[in-house]
């Protein structure tokens, strides 16, 4: 899995690249970041652990809320036991990526 941006606009909604840490003290969406062997990923943590899913349904959870969103528009498309996870997003993309802006741009 390569992906050379944290966002891309798909015939559906949107698809996300994901880093994601668990057992974190909070849930947050910290940001776009870059590790070695990737463009820029979407930083996030969550405070569920990283077994029976937890940490993945944290995440959907997660974006929904910050997006207004139900989270059944949401679905894990990749990642599902490891850190960098792949969502995609259903909705009207446009939209999508403009309230991903809002929430990833520093203040």
């Amino acid at each position: 899995m390569c992906f050379s941006t944290w966002r891309s606009l798909n015939a559906c909604g949107v698809a996300l690249t994901i880093r994601l840490t668990p057992k974190s003290a909070c849930d947050a969406i910290d940001g776009v970041g870059g590790l070695s062997g990737w463009a820029n990923l979407l930083l996030a943590r969550v405070r569920a652990a990283p077994s029976k899913g937890e940490a993945n349904t944290a995440l959907i959870q997660l974006f929904a809320k910050a997006l207004g969103i139900p989270s059944r528009d949401i679905v894990l498309a990749a990642g599902a036991t490891g850190r960098i996870k792949r969502l995609l997003i259903s909705g009207e993309g446009p939209r999508l990526i403009a309230a991903l802006e809002k929430i990833t741009t520093p203040r």
